[in-house]
């Protein structure tokens, strides 16, 4: 019976059971791991919180369906389990911020985008149904800061974990090493624990900067991501069709039609 109903599903929502699937499997054995670890290893205890939070994270479509009655194409909801998985547990649990010096930037930049989107389409939702009046300037401005305030709130997220747990999400802790004679004519120098900062980046931004240099860096990248879905929202309420932004309006319309009426099309004549 289930196998049937399985195949009756559409493309995207396969691919995102199986993704699903593996994504939790893997977030699953990071906690027994970091169970083992725990007796030994001090920072196993900073990979087991975050995998637990990433786990409980990935319920999160299923939460919003069931809760609020609001059905999320595979497209969305593949979307929002592999941004909990890429910047929770790869981004935090396994380092990748600090490996890597464009994840932290890639991740905040794709959230703007994401939330904008998310704002946008709560706001498309009220107008559409005929419950909101209001003109394209304003809707795209609350997706706008909708975006940006809950950027807000994930950097007083990052502030918390290294006020708590002791990590280094805001590249503030820092350690002094010896370099080689060849090196800064043998100097100190400031380093960043677990982050790719290089020397010259904390020498120009003072190491009393680098925190805030990090923050003020990841709203802006966020604020970018928030533009970008604005404006997207705004030509699609204007023209009706924008790259990926419709498609993913109008599979979100299809499997939701009991959110929109036709008092709606009133409103869509005034935009």
């Amino acid at each position: 019976m289930w196998l049937q109903k399985f195949r009756e599903k559409g493309k995207s929502e396969r691919i995102y059971f199986f993704l699903t699937f593996v994504i939790r499997l893997s977030l699953i054995l990071a906690i027994i791991g970091a169970v083992w670890e725990t007796a030994t290893i001090e920072s196993a205890w900073m990979t087991l919180f975050v995998s637990s939070l990433a786990l409980l994270f990935t319920f999160v479509p299923l939460f919003i369906q069931r809760t609020y009655k609001v059905r999320l194409p595979g497209e969305i909801q593949i979307i929002i389990v592999l941004f909990i998985y890429a910047s929770l547990f790869l981004g935090m649990a396994q380092e990748w911020y600090g490996r890597f010096w464009w994840w932290d930037s890639l991740m905040h930049g794709f959230s703007g985008v994401a939330l904008g989107f998310t704002g946008f389409l709560i706001l498309y939702v009220l107008y559409k149904s005929g419950k909101l009046q209001a003109s394209a300037f304003l809707i795209v401005m609350f997706s706008f800061c909708f975006a940006v305030a809950l950027g807000a709130v994930w950097e007083i997220f990052e502030f918390g974990i290294d006020t708590f747990f002791g990590d280094n999400m805001q590249r503030a802790r820092f350690t002094i090493e010896k370099v080689q004679e060849s090196e800064y004519n043998g100097l100190y120098r400031l380093q960043c624990m677990t982050t790719a900062y290089k020397f010259e980046d904390v020498e120009k931004h003072e190491k009393t900067r680098v925190a805030i240099y990090d923050t003020m860096w990841d709203m802006i990248l966020n604020s970018i991501g928030a533009l970008l879905a604005s404006i997207s929202g705004f030509l699609y309420l204007k023209k009706g069709e924008i790259f990926l932004f419709d498609k993913l309006i109008g599979k979100f319309e299809q499997v939701n039609p009991e959110l929109f009426d036709s008092e709606g099309e009133n409103n869509e004549k005034e935009v």
